[in-house]
């Protein structure tokens, strides 16, 4: 019994501090243009590589750009596109997968075929291979990461909905003169939002470091555009001399992920989901 209340409140407070410190990230994004000291692209040779100071306070890079305005702006891309990626994704697999998973049939037999063909190849191959055949940018990075997610989320929404529509409380609902979308509305898809926003925690993670890939090989935010994954690749050049230019935005991603993690695994925890399905 003790052990239960301590679990409950431990579970409830990393929920509590992983997303103060999320929603404060996401704060940044938001207020990076009146809160970063300098313009991040802004070039300044004759200021190039100096050390932390009053006006920088993190220093400058190769190119004498303020670090601290280019990870705060950096931040808007990370994780302004992440969650773009998300809640469209999210919504696609909601409509996809309930659709699928409700109806069955031949539509869930050719949707089920199709995401087991995306979901045969390794997220970030299959993301490396649509940015390579339409370029680098932002636009490719986002339609790139929105085809390898959303079938995930359909997946799962459509596993979700078949454990649920032979339940007594849907066959009533029909008993009673319920249509198919008051059922789906009112009682398939507030049972199965927890779990998906779980897993959909846990892979925001994964997006954050897939997109940092994509940049870290040139594949995805191009200069000057400052982004986590792009920082460190200019940032390699001076590992010896600067390493700071590559652990700035290391150590941001390693938060960012880390608490995304511990938020999906204690909310895993707080509904009883499993993270398998």
């Amino acid at each position: 019994m003790i052990a239960t209340i301590h679990n409950t409140f431990k579970g409830r407070k990393t929920i509590a501090v992983c997303s103060a410190v999320l929603l404060l990230c996401f704060l940044i994004t938001i207020l990076a243009p009146w809160i970063s000291p300098h313009d991040p692209v802004k070039v300044n040779l004759e200021l190039k590589l100096q050390p932390p100071s009053s006006d920088y306070l993190l220093g400058t890079d190769h190119l004498g750009r303020d670090n601290l305005s280019r990870l705060l702006f950096g931040a808007r891309i990370s994780l302004g596109l992440v969650f773009m990626v998300f809640m469209a994704s999210l919504g696609m697999g909601l409509l996809v997968g309930t659709a699928a998973g409700y109806r069955g049939g031949w539509i869930d037999y050719a949707v089920m075929r199709f995401c087991d063909g995306v979901m045969a190849f390794p997220n970030l191959v299959l993301v490396l291979g649509i940015v390579g055949i339409f370029g680098p940018g932002i636009m490719q990075v986002v339609l790139a990461l929105l085809f390898v997610q959303w079938v995930y989320y359909a997946r799962m929404f459509r596993g979700l909905v078949v454990s649920l529509r032979e339940r007594q409380f849907i066959t009533a609902a029909r008993i009673n003169g319920s249509s198919s979308w008051k059922i789906i509305r009112l009682h398939i898809i507030p049972n199965v939002l927890p779990p998906i926003i779980v897993i959909g925690t846990l892979e925001m993670g994964w997006a954050i470091m897939d997109i940092s890939a994509l940049s870290f090989l040139g594949l995805g935010i191009q200069a000057p555009t400052p982004e986590w994954g792009a920082m460190i690749h200019e940032g390699k050049a001076f590992i010896r001399s600067h390493p700071e230019l590559m652990l700035y935005p290391g150590l941001l991603i390693l938060l960012v992920v880390i608490n995304f993690n511990l938020l999906g695994e204690a909310l895993s925890s707080h509904f009883g989901v499993k993270k398998h399905f």
